[in-house]
């Protein structure tokens, strides 16, 4: 968990994917086959274990858990395989931008304990550096194995967008013309992280949530700016009644399958960026794999957007208690953020973006050659 008074977290999301990266010039290798993976064979358990179960008899979900990794929702250029061998995880960890940048800040700590020299490469994006950070330090391991993405079909782990389709929320990050131009993130309405969902994602740092369970609801908390998924629970799929009116994070109903929670999410918030449109469903399993880790599975069903279903695994682990994520940046500091794109403009100058926490950065050569990062 971390509460700032900083600028803009989304401003600094989108920096980071726009930052720039220097490798070294890569040497071709053979490529290594592919590890075989147990992903979409239907087990929900691990071996032998029993699901323990509410005063109620629904399966217990309950208590604090966490999703923090280096894996992501699509597979990265630099991973060839779904399943990893430990060798290949720890590559691509090593090469992992984030990695990269908590090893640098790490390189220095302690020289300059007042940052006299922070500003000196003309990058103020480098003021959210690795303390305020917590990707984690290594892949995830789901059901055993490890995983360079989340997405487990199509076999290239990468999201099928149909040519031309453009999920909805969309927003220029570049447009300082008002509040309601800057990103919900910036404003405190929602995540930068995708935690809250569809589809519940992991982000650079706060990704605990909590599982809260009546015989009527299920509340899940997310720790990224406390978003909330309040679902109510039905006998069956066949009783499920959706909402008219779209949400954030979605319209969701659940019921329970065996030891598994089912929940189906239709129609989100017209300005939300979610991976589903008005006309898409999203439906996801939770499923106690033992009793440090939940095993969290999605698909992703919407023919405006894709061009074929697309499925997904997760692990959430056990995790300690989360602290309350007081968002500021967009109460706070939002009259900055506008009079500081007015002041730049009375000079004749254009609001933009900085290059990013990633810029200049050296992700190392390692011994496939291999270029990019996961």
């Amino acid at each position: 968990m971390k509460t700032k008074l900083l600028a803009a977290t989304a401003l600094l999301s989108a920096a980071l994917l726009g930052g720039t990266a220097m490798a070294q010039t890569p040497t071709a290798q053979p490529a290594a086959a592919a590890a075989p993976s147990n992903a979409n064979d239907g087990q929900r358990h691990e071996a032998g274990y029993a699901t323990p179960k509410t005063a109620w008899g629904a399966p217990d979900l309950q208590g604090f858990w966490n999703n923090t990794s280096l894996t992501g929702l699509q597979r990265g250029a630099d991973a060839k395989s779904l399943a990893l061998t430990e060798k290949e995880a720890e590559r691509l960890a090593n090469r992992n931008i984030l990695v990269v940048l908590t090893k640098d800040d790490n390189s220095t700590n302690g020289e300059d304990p007042n940052n006299t020299k922070l500003l000196e490469d003309k990058n103020n994006d480098r003021g959210y550096n690795a303390f305020w950070i917590d990707p984690g330090t290594k892949l995830a391991t789901v059901k055993g194995e490890l995983r360079s993405s989340w997405i487990t079909e199509p076999a290239t782990g990468r999201i099928p967008y149909k040519p031309g389709a453009a999920r909805s929320g969309g927003y220029a990050i570049t447009n300082f013309d008002g509040p309601e131009t800057r990103p919900q993130a910036e404003r405190c309405v929602i995540g930068f992280s995708g935690s809250y969902g569809p589809v519940m994602n992991n982000g650079m740092y706060n990704s605990t949530m909590q599982f809260v369970q009546t015989p009527s609801h299920v509340m899940i908390q997310v720790e990224m700016i406390h978003d909330v998924r309040v679902i109510p629970i039905f006998a069956d799929k066949a009783s499920v009644k959706f909402s008219n009116i779209p949400k954030w994070g979605g319209d969701s109903a659940g019921w329970y399958e065996g030891d598994t929670l089912v929940v189906e999410t239709r129609n989100p918030h017209p300005s939300q960026r979610a991976m589903i449109s008005p006309t898409g469903k999203l439906t996801e399993r939770f499923s106690r794999w033992n009793d440090k880790q939940i095993l969290y599975s999605f698909e992703v069903d919407d023919t405006s957007l894709y061009s074929q279903t697309w499925t997904g695994e997760m692990a959430l682990n056990a995790s300690k208690p989360m602290y309350e994520y007081a968002c500021h940046e967009g109460n706070h500091a939002m009259p900055g953020i506008l009079g500081g794109a007015r002041q730049l403009e009375s000079e004749g100058k254009v609001p933009g973006m900085g290059p990013g926490i990633a810029a200049g950065l050296v992700i190392p050569l390692d011994e496939t050659g291999g270029e990019g990062f996961n």
